[in-house]
């Protein structure tokens, strides 16, 4: 399955690293692709994993999701 993401706060490519990392933390996520000139993150996930455990891991790393 894929999600697509909305991020806010991205600035550098270290960001895009952090965000990625976080997402690719997730029990169930198997792939993360981020894009900073889109805001954006595109998610492959197992069915399991939740929308709310995505943007909880994306605020957590400290950046804003939807």
């Amino acid at each position: 399955m894929k999600t697509t993401l909305h991020i806010e706060g991205m600035s550098c490519e270290h960001c895009v690293k952090h965000v990625t990392e976080a997402l690719e933390g997730i029990a169930g996520v198997s792939a993360a692709k981020v894009n900073l000139k889109k805001k954006s993150a595109v998610v492959v996930h197992e069915d399991s994993v939740d929308l709310s455990a995505m943007t909880a891991a994306v605020k957590e790393a400290g950046y804003e999701a939807e």
